[in-house]
């Protein structure tokens, strides 16, 4: 069974609004095995909607509707629903009563007129019990079709979805499971991760491959259906062990995990600490490895040294060198990394310092020039790196080289 989502509403049209509803149909419904196959967003006008309701109808097996339930007039799901399939609104009492009981239980004012409305169904139409709001739901099937009109907010659409569309749902999919895999890759550019692994993808059609650029690595989408989940889960892991071979340890996770947290199962596993001394990423990085629960055992700490006068109170860089090179350089990067190591004892330190912009850039330094150093028993070292964009992309791709910096230096120890 093949899905289709229509998002209603005419701000979601706008940048004031983001469609969730559909991430989260989504998710629900490839965990059965239906595939979404188109999704559309349609503001609150019954042409174009009853335009792009009758397209659905010719093309899925399973049509989600969003929205458009409430009782203004601009809730206009239930009539164009109604109209396209031909069914006349009728009032259902049950619904209207259930209404003013909840006026009545939130101690509210007497229920409006409009909310009658919402009392009203296509012919037909199963009614579907909302407990957070009061815009029910509807369950409709037609011509081997079935038809959902859920309400917009998520606090009412999600536990609706979940307890009354997924159960029944499931009893109508075919059987067929779908399985998603996940790998995240840093340190290549997108081109190079494709002509790597194209090789190995183009001879599968199940899974299916989609490479994706995200700030700061590139993820490589599988997507496999088999008649049960074992089988699909073989099919990812056949074409999976190949990718992982084409593109070798710039893979960091195969599971799903950022960055961060697989620096931090590193840490835990060898045992090692790090703290860090930031300049221009403000403190990302110390935010970034302390999101996970437990980064107190391989976490010490950190200084934010965004000032010179911080730089050498807090770490002890040297007057001298920041006169002669300047803040954003090479030997302050190590001396930074080498401060806070001193000073808390960690196994490792890491020094960041740069130019995040938009102003501040020169020729000779520019924008986006950011040094990161890491010290260690094993001694310092220094990387150079030239970042593109504006000042939140610098600061993130320098938060992201440094996590890359630490998962290779404890992975080869």
């Amino acid at each position: 069974m093949d899905a289709e989502i229509i998002a209603v509403g005419s701000e979601l049209l706008t940048p004031l609004r983001q469609d969730t509803n559909s991430l989260f149909l989504t998710d629900k419904l490839n965990s059965l095995g239906i595939e979404v196959r188109f999704k559309s967003v349609v503001g609150d006008d019954r042409e174009r909607l009853a335009s792009v309701f009758r397209d659905a109808l010719g093309r899925s097996r399973l049509v989600i509707l969003t929205g458009g339930l409430g009782p203004t007039e601009d809730d206009i799901n239930r009539e164009v629903v109604a109209e396209v399939l031909g069914r006349p609104l009728r009032e259902i009492p049950e619904i209207l009563a259930a209404i003013r009981e909840r006026f009545a239980r939130l101690g509210r004012p007497a229920m409006s007129e409009n909310n009658a409305r919402q009392a009203f169904v296509p012919d037909g139409a199963e009614w579907l019990e909302n407990k957070r709001g009061t815009a029910p739901g509807l369950w409709l099937e037609q011509d081997g079709i079935v038809i959902i009109l859920l309400p917009g907010p998520p606090k009412e659409l999600e536990p609706m979805f979940e307890s009354i569309c997924l159960p029944r749902l499931a009893q109508l999919s075919t059987g067929w499971r779908l399985r998603t895999r996940v790998y995240k890759i840093i340190g290549l550019p997108e081109s190079e991760v494709d002509q790597r692994i194209a090789p190995a993808y183009r001879t599968y059609t199940n899974p299916v491959t989609t490479i994706l650029a995200v700030a700061g690595s590139i993820e490589v989408h599988l997507r496999a259906r088999a008649p049960t989940e074992q089988e699909a889960e073989s099919l990812l892991s056949d074409l999976g062990d190949k990718i992982e071979l084409a593109l070798g340890d710039h893979v960091y996770s195969t599971q799903g995990q950022s960055l961060e947290e697989v620096v931090g199962i590193y840490l835990v596993m060898k045992q090692k600490t790090v703290s860090i001394a930031e300049s221009c990423t403000g403190g990302l990085l110390a935010e970034r490895l302390s999101r996970m629960p437990g980064s107190s055992s391989f976490f010490l700490g950190g200084a934010v040294c965004y000032s010179n006068e911080l730089k050498v109170k807090l770490v002890g860089v040297s007057p001298a060198l920041l006169e002669t090179y300047g803040a954003v350089s090479k030997q302050v990067a190590q001396a930074m990394a080498e401060g806070i190591r001193r000073g808390t004892g960690a196994d490792i330190g890491v020094g960041i310092t740069g130019i995040a912009g938009p102003s501040g850039g020169s020729p000779e330094k520019p924008v986006g020039l950011v040094f990161i150093s890491l010290a260690d028993d094993r001694g310092t070292q220094v990387w150079e790196f030239r970042f593109p964009g504006d000042r939140e992309r610098v600061r993130h791709w320098a938060s992201q080289a440094a996590l890359e910096i630490i998962r290779r230096r404890v992975r080869r120890d």
